[in-house]
């Protein structure tokens, strides 16, 4: 992709949240803007430049999966694979997920505005993020086929959308469309 979004910090003012403050304090930290593309690699643990490794959070699934312990969506479970044991973090809040989804849908088939300008940042966000994470059919599975067809064929609009262009257009929705443009790449 020819995007290159760089990230740059407007305030450092404290989030509330541990994983959001601290890569707010490592983006302050750093010399010069780096793109979005770098930071997720940098923040998700899967950069090899050791001149950056300062800046990697530490355990950043499980600190989510543990967060989300906390607010009761997910419970963690011990699963044994003969040699080892891991811990996953199955849903343990279905209506939760189901209003998620819910949500996902509805906004691309009931409250479609066919303008990403005008779609709630939230939604959009979640959209882009089901997108990056492969889940988005998933989002649609339980919907008719004409239904699941409407609702793939608006979203792959939506996502082929260039988000430089739309970047510059709206507002507030800056970092939405880098993230895009970091899982098109």
């Amino acid at each position: 992709s020819r995007c290159s979004f760089q990230v740059l910090l407007k305030s450092d003012a404290p989030t509330g949240d541990v994983l959001l403050d601290e890569t707010l304090r490592h983006i302050k930290a750093t010399e010069s803007a780096e793109t979005v593309q770098t930071w997720i690699e940098l923040l998700t643990g899967e950069t090899w430049n050791p001149f950056k490794l300062q800046y990697q959070l530490r355990n950043v699934r499980e600190r989510l999966a543990k967060a989300l312990v906390e607010k009761g969506i997910l419970t963690t479970e011990k699963q044994n694979f003969l040699l080892f044991d891991m811990t996953t973090h199955p849903v343990s809040n279905a209506s939760e997920k189901q209003r998620l989804v819910k949500k996902l849908q509805e906004s691309v088939l009931e409250r479609w505005v066919n303008d990403p300008q005008r779609m709630e940042r939230r939604t959009l966000a979640l959209l882009v993020l089901a997108h990056a994470s492969d889940v988005l059919e998933n989002v649609f599975a339980s919907l008719a086929d004409d239904r699941y067809d409407v609702a793939m064929n608006r979203t792959k609009d939506l996502l082929d959308m260039d988000p430089e262009v739309e970047a510059a257009k709206a507002r507030g929705t800056e970092m939405i469309w880098a993230v895009l443009a970091a899982f098109n790449k």
